[in-house]
């Protein structure tokens, strides 16, 4: 399939809606992407990254709103809206009746709003949320450039050219689908802010 500029997106929404998995620019590095609700692509998914199927994959949002709905307390997300978009991965409990197989045994889901204008506009148009892992195969490094990803995965995937992506650093993973939130892997959000954030919401 082919590389595609930012003037074709309407062709990734299609791909995306017609069960397709592609490949798209992230506010870090590229990664690959289905939509969260279709249970067959979402397999592809994990297939074409080499994981396992139970291993979770986060959702991108195109705003925090795009998952108020769905969680269990509507009012979970509130204290670290103020760091989206950017480089934190809140896991939440969503309600029982939200229907995505990357939703976890427990109800659990990691979602975040990346940092970049194109990739929140795919993610908006397809819908408000997409499933994305990095585009790389298990072990090997993430695409930073639409020319990496083909390398990557030859040409199944129709791919979104959003010019080079250096931003290789992980995000900040916080927990906050217990009594008191958790950070899992500090990164460019510390904990000392989100413990400050917490404090004053």
């Amino acid at each position: 399939m082919p590389v595609v500029g930012a003037d074709r997106i309407s062709e990734v929404v299609r791909a995306l809606r017609a069960g397709s998995v592609i490949a798209m620019p992230t506010d870090t590095v590229y990664g690959i992407a289905a939509l969260p609700s279709d249970r067959e692509a979402v397999r592809r998914l994990a297939e074409i990254k080499g994981r396992p199927e139970e291993q979770p994959i986060a959702v991108l949002l195109d705003s925090a709103h795009a998952i108020t709905d769905a969680l269990e307390d509507p009012h979970a997300l509130d204290a670290v809206r103020r760091f989206w978009p950017g480089p934190l991965t809140a896991i939440v409990r969503v309600r029982a009746d939200y229907a995505s197989p990357l939703v976890t045994p427990e109800q659990t889901l990691g979602v975040r709003v990346p940092d970049d204008d194109l990739a929140r506009t795919l993610i908006r148009e397809s819908g408000g949320a997409l499933a994305v892992t990095s585009a790389n195969r298990t072990s090997e490094a993430p695409a930073t450039t639409a020319v990496e990803v083909v390398q990557a995965f030859g040409e199944a995937l129709l791919v979104l050219d959003g010019g080079v992506r250096d931003r290789s650093g992980a995000s900040t993973v916080v927990d906050l689908t217990g009594e008191t939130p958790r950070v899992l892997r500090e990164g460019p959000v510390s904990e000392a802010q989100l413990r400050a954030a917490f404090a004053e919401a």
